[in-house]
């Protein structure tokens, strides 16, 4: 297996970074995960795209995309598998040991490109709401950030759940995202998502769905996730996932689990999509 570290391919083995990397002390770095099915990597340039956008906004030095691209291109061609991840990882690169970086003229940052082998995701999965939340009016309030900590351990509350994914309120109890994922919810057979001011991410199949169905951005309390309310199906979209329904929420099952709106976006997406590799 082969990796992209700084400027070219490498075996795993021998690809290092260094102990006082940014990314590993402080977690100062984005990333990227792509879905990779016969050699391409999907809706790369909004991913690159992002990448920029979640470097800016954490005062990164920019990323040369024409690199990134061809990393990818590289470990593509390298490690070729039907269905895989295709990992970005961009950091602040080597810096003290403490929350400030190196001198721009003196600091070099770190690019890894990596793949994976990946199960296609099944049609259903189940999903928990957790107690904590994100915070939409944090420093990094929408960016794709390598400091995934509260993310690991919501995950885990609802692996030990039996589920796939947690969802999240923001801080004024509002429905914002889950660890990975953006969600979707179905309302008098309208479909709606959070809008970017929850502090919810800019997923970029969220944004397909948008595009591509005509779902609603609508500030919606977390309530609308409770047992006995009035939403009709619930989804959920990431690069992975692509529109994935949910059929358990905190254990109860949904009425309209994969009912029709839901089945529609599916197809929607899987033939947009299939159609066309670049979005």
């Amino acid at each position: 297996m082969k990796v992209w570290l700084d400027g070219g391919l490498r075996e795993v083995a021998d690809a290092r970074v260094s102990v006082f990397d940014h990314g590993i002390t402080v977690g100062d770095g984005v990333f990227e995960t792509l879905k990779a099915t016969g050699g391409a990597a999907f809706a790369l340039t909004r991913h690159l795209e992002r990448l920029a956008r979640s470097a800016r906004g954490l005062g990164l030095p920019e990323p040369d995309l024409d690199e990134v691209r061809r990393a990818c291109a590289e470990v593509l061609a390298a490690e070729p598998v039907p269905h895989g991840r295709l990992r970005i990882t961009y950091t602040g690169g080597a810096a003290p040991l403490s929350s400030h970086r190196s001198d721009p003229d003196d600091s070099r940052p770190t690019l890894v490109v990596a793949l994976a082998a990946a199960e296609p995701r099944p049609d259903e999965t189940d999903a928990v709401t957790v107690p904590w939340t994100r915070n939409e009016r944090g420093a990094v309030a929408g960016l794709k950030t390598t400091s995934y900590a509260e993310n690991v351990v919501a995950l885990a509350r609802a692996h030990d759940g039996g589920a796939s994914e947690a969802l999240f309120a923001n801080t004024r109890d509002r429905l914002c995202e889950g660890t990975g994922s953006n969600v979707f919810v179905v309302l008098g057979g309208e479909l709606h998502t959070p809008p970017l001011a929850s502090g919810c991410l800019a997923g970029i199949t969220r944004q397909l769905v948008l595009e591509w169905t005509g779902a609603r951005e609508t500030d919606l309390p977390f309530s609308v996730l409770a047992e006995g309310s009035e939403v009709e199906e619930v989804f959920l979209t990431s690069s992975l996932r692509d529109v994935q329904a949910v059929r358990h929420l905190d254990g109860s099952e949904l009425p309209g689990a994969l009912g029709p709106v839901t089945a529609k976006a599916m197809q929607v997406f899987a033939e947009r999509s299939a159609g066309d590799v670049d979005p």
